[in-house]
């Protein structure tokens, strides 16, 4: 692995900083509000002693549902050892805590907390498309992905999410909706596709909070779809 300035376009930056979009995505993400990496301006890697590699990052991330991007900076630790830990990151983003995305998402709580027939669906549906009632639980699933992907992230991984192959909504607990998503990652240096199982609640005051996390025996009947934000 290279260590000290970065090639911006090359992997070992853009690895890094998609783990950052994913920690963003697991601090700040919404069915409204959806953190994309836009580019790396600068990359920095240098060996910590016995404890990984550290990566230093100056990026832009954009929200895909508002559009708007912001200069970020960032460090990810990958961690050196046996077992594999998740990196850790460190993010600074003065904007991104600023977008109020609050009456949409209490609108989105109030109709599915007392929605009579539960949802279920999968996408994109079969032609690739996206019904747009159905655009934030494809937004809830990425966040709730994040947190799949921000755990299984190395050196030698660069993550998306392809696809839900399902969204089932349980029932409400604790003033919380809850899901049970199948969801796709795409390991694009692999081209593996991995399906996972996730469990997870969302309020807006509360944010996604993941209960259970369960990679699933791989399965050749889901093709992928283009990524739709």
């Amino acid at each position: 692995m290279a260590t000290g300035k970065l090639n911006p376009n090359h992997y070992p930056a853009q690895r890094a900083a998609k783990v950052v979009q994913h920690y963003l995505n697991t601090h700040y993400g919404s069915p409204y509000r959806v953190i994309g990496l836009n580019r790396v301006h600068s990359g920095n890697a240098e060996d910590v002693a016995d404890s990984g590699r550290r990566y230093k990052l100056e990026i832009s991330v954009q929200d895909f549902i508002s559009n708007k991007t912001e200069k970020c900076t960032a460090e990810v630790l990958f961690p050196r050892g046996e077992q594999q830990r998740p990196p850790q990151v460190q993010a600074l983003c003065e904007e991104l805590p600023k977008l109020n995305t609050k009456v949409e998402e209490e609108a989105l709580f109030q109709k599915y907390k007392t929605n009579k027939s539960l949802l279920s669906a999968h996408l994109p549906d079969s032609y690739g498309h996206i019904d747009p009632d159905m655009k934030p639980f494809w937004h809830l699933g990425t966040v709730a992905s994040s947190f799949i992907m921000l755990n299984e992230s190395t050196e030698d991984t660069l993550y998306n999410m392809a696809q839900v192959a399902n969204v089932t909504q349980l029932e409400t607990e604790n003033d919380q909706l809850k899901f049970d998503y199948h969801v796709l990652l795409h390991e694009m240096i692999s081209q593996e596709i991995i399906h996972w199982k996730l469990l997870f609640t969302w309020s807006p005051p509360e944010g996604v909070k993941v209960l259970q996390m369960e990679q699933l025996p791989h399965s050749h009947h889901h093709e992928i779809p283009l990524n739709t934000n």
